[in-house]
């Protein structure tokens, strides 16, 4: 892992509702890429992909108060799409999701093991901040909404990864960091096992 590399920004979108659809606006001008599909629930905190701006990669999170499934979005979600500041990026239904977004919220809080930290998005796993420093968490820790609890690498670029999200506490005991050390991960991977 490289060292004194800055960490990628965070915006946190807006939205506007309509009724039971909210439309969540660009935080930002640039290129907007990596976007959830349609059909895709959204909930707070989920990653609505990247914004590039002057080179820097922005990753844009959904706000309290963003939740449903993607029935639009604007652009192309693989190739970059430009967009300005307020352009509607996704179109949410909320009616569609009341059903999935509580399945979604048990799916993330228990699973066949108990309570569940999953990944946010894809990216390569890093349990410590440099090689030469303490893991962020290890077994036995109790971690709180906001604590950084791992980085993942995502085109060069190391994001941190906060504890957080709907069906779980906001502080929790840590049984078991899940992925090894500079392991792949996909998108609602398990990171930590918790009680």
């Amino acid at each position: 892992m490289k060292t004194g590399r800055a960490f990628e920004p965070q915006h946190v979108a807006k939205i506007e509702r309509d009724g039971s659809l909210i439309h969540i606006l660009a935080p930002s001008v640039g290129h907007w890429r990596d976007a959830p599909s349609e059909g895709a629930l959204v909930q707070p905190g989920s990653s609505l992909g990247f914004i590039e701006t002057l080179g820097v990669l922005h990753r844009v999170v959904a706000p309290s108060g963003a939740a449903g499934v993607v029935i639009a979005r604007d652009g192309n979600a693989k190739a970059p799409g430009h967009v300005a500041y307020g352009d509607v990026l996704l179109t949410l239904d909320l009616e569609a999701a009341t059903g999935s977004v509580a399945a979604a919220a048990a799916e993330a809080s228990a699973d066949a093991d108990g309570l569940a930290f999953r990944s946010p998005l894809s990216g390569r796993f890093y349990s410590r901040p440099s090689p030469d420093q303490d893991p962020f968490v290890k077994p036995g820790d109790t971690v709180k909404v906001g604590q950084t609890v791992a980085l993942l690498e995502v085109m060069k670029t190391f994001n941190r990864v906060t504890y957080g999200g709907d069906g779980l506490p906001d502080t929790a005991k840590v049984l078991a960091v899940v992925p090894d050390n500079e392991s792949d991960l996909d998108q609602g991977d398990v990171i930590l096992r918790l009680e």
